[in-house]
């Protein structure tokens, strides 16, 4: 039950190979926010990270599936609180924002805030192309699911309980950030962003991320995230293509029949005929899945509805 008045919060840390910065994100919290307890999901790490830490008056565990959606995934069914914070281990993110964040989530009884990268232009900390990459993919999913989002990739985030234990937590690597945009966007919870610094990651600390190799895992997951929270939209386009396409191929077809009385082309008619039924089988498949994305949505409401809302308060 929430302590209405001493709510407990957690902040979980997905970590590989963090030795170098791990402390002082440990402590930086810790420091932030009085009486956290903080989680470091320690993700097959080969250096020291574990025992820093420890060390750093942290809570360490262990998760041996590679990849950060695995370690959330196992973070959230682990771990109880009314509040919890998820965060890089890379000491890139404004630790000092979390209590701004927290009394934004209390205060407006939220179950999502949103920490927004606030990059220095003249000294950015974004990776070549990683700012243009996270704007078009912003843009994307906003127009895709019909709600703005200023940074979708970011990985410093504030839930409410209900949030955490009503998400599915499907991903298995850093396409994790986009599952969490989408999923609040399509349970339409309260949410609301807070401009967070960002900085360089410190010496001796090297990036996990892999461009192109996540960006194309981000695409093919906004693809399948299309069609699972959107199916008649993407199946309609389908069918909408194909039923144009057989017009092209028999138009033609029709008008010689009209004129002559003959069928020269068989292929052609074919062809079209079949683009036709699949357009129709198209259609059907989108009408069908939305109504069973509705009877889904009405689950997910349900069960988002059967936990405790946001504390009522908060006293830092």
């Amino acid at each position: 039950m929430t302590d209405a008045t001493n709510p407990t919060i957690a902040a979980i840390v997905p970590c590989y190979n963090e030795e170098a910065a791990i402390a002082t994100v440990v402590k930086d919290l810790k420091a932030a926010v009085p009486g956290i307890d903080v989680y470091v999901y320690d993700n097959n790490s080969t250096d020291k990270t574990s025992e820093v830490a420890a060390a750093a008056g942290a809570i360490v565990r262990f998760e041996p599936r590679k990849g950060k959606g695995n370690v959330v995934r196992r973070a959230f069914s682990d771990v109880d609180a009314d509040i919890y914070l998820l965060i890089d281990g890379d000491d890139t993110y404004e630790a000092a924002a979390a209590p701004k964040m927290i009394e934004l989530l209390v205060n407006e009884q939220l179950d999502h805030v949103l920490g927004c990268r606030e990059d220095d232009r003249d000294n950015s900390a974004y990776r070549a192309g990683h700012a243009q990459g996270n704007k078009m993919f912003n843009k994307l999913v906003g127009f895709l699911f019909g709600e703005k989002v200023t940074d979708m990739l970011s990985g410093y985030r504030i839930f409410s309980r209900r949030f955490v234990k009503s998400f599915p937590a499907l991903s298995r690597e850093f396409e994790i950030e986009t599952e969490l945009t989408v999923h609040s966007m399509a349970l339409r919870v309260p949410q609301r962003e807070y401009g967070v610094g960002f900085k360089d990651r410190p010496a001796g600390s090297e990036s996990k991320l892999r461009t192109f190799h996540d960006g194309f895992r981000i695409l093919g997951l906004i693809a399948k995230l299309l069609t699972h929270e959107r199916p008649f939209a993407f199946y309609g386009l389908v069918s909408l293509c194909s039923f144009v396409l057989s017009l092209i191929f028999g138009i033609p077809v029709i008008w010689e029949f009209a004129q002559t009385g003959l069928v020269p082309r068989f292929p052609s008619a074919i062809l079209a005929s079949s683009l036709m039924i699949l357009a129709v089988l198209f259609f059907m498949v989108g009408l069908i899945l939305s109504y069973v994305l509705r009877s889904r949505r009405e689950a997910m409401r349900l069960a988002y509805l059967r936990l405790s809302s946001p504390p009522l308060t908060w006293e830092h």
